[in-house]
């Protein structure tokens, strides 16, 4: 079950949600709107390994704004630090900004309990597209989690910065760091 604006609203005064800081104008029927942050990352090489960690150059974005283009990964981040014990976040994007060609999360849209920063947002655009720092890009909805509230524990949960993927997390080492296996190799 989904959470309503309202709903939300009040789970961030009872302290269940976490969206800091928290504009009550940016509350919407079942969601809330979180707004991109000041900064974003690129892959500097391509083809990008997923065996390594590539490199990546940072964009500060100026106050004119940043001109993304197609064919490009760009992560940003969001302004709100963001995240709950008690339900389950979702970040998505905003049909305003998805009929300009701009997709906010093209793969890891689903937040665990617990983890509570501001998200890695994965960026691309299907045209060339200005965006600004602090705009509203997205939304975040929120949903009952049934059954026993186990909170994340792993790598991811704590970046607050725009963070690239951890090789270790696809080599079968998880979210939480290489196993063992992995180390020996």
């Amino acid at each position: 079950m989904i959470l309503t604006g309202p709903a939300i609203a009040e789970a961030v005064k009872a302290g269940h949600i976490t969206i800091a800081p928290f504009l009550p104008q940016h509350t919407n029927p079942n969601s809330h709107g979180y707004r991109l942050g000041d900064t974003l990352k690129v892959f500097t090489r391509t083809p990008v390994d997923p065996r390594t960690s590539p490199p990546t150059r940072t964009i500060t974005i100026p106050a004119r704004g940043y001109r993304l283009r197609p064919g490009r990964v760009y992560l940003g981040s969001t302004v709100e630090r963001i995240g709950s014990d008690h339900y389950v976040t979702s970040l998505i994007g905003r049909s305003s900004v998805g009929r300009l060609g701009l997709f906010t999360q093209i793969s890891a849209d689903l937040a665990q309990l617990g983890a509570v920063h501001q998200w890695t947002l994965e960026i691309v655009v299907t045209q060339p597209l200005r965006v600004y720092a602090g705009m509203v890009i997205g939304q975040v909805s929120f949903w009952d989690a049934v059954g026993d509230h186990i909170p994340y524990a792993g790598y991811y949960g704590t970046l607050s910065d725009p963070s690239p993927f951890a090789p270790h997390a696809l080599a079968g080492g998880g979210a939480a760091g290489p196993s063992a296996e992995v180390n020996a190799a």
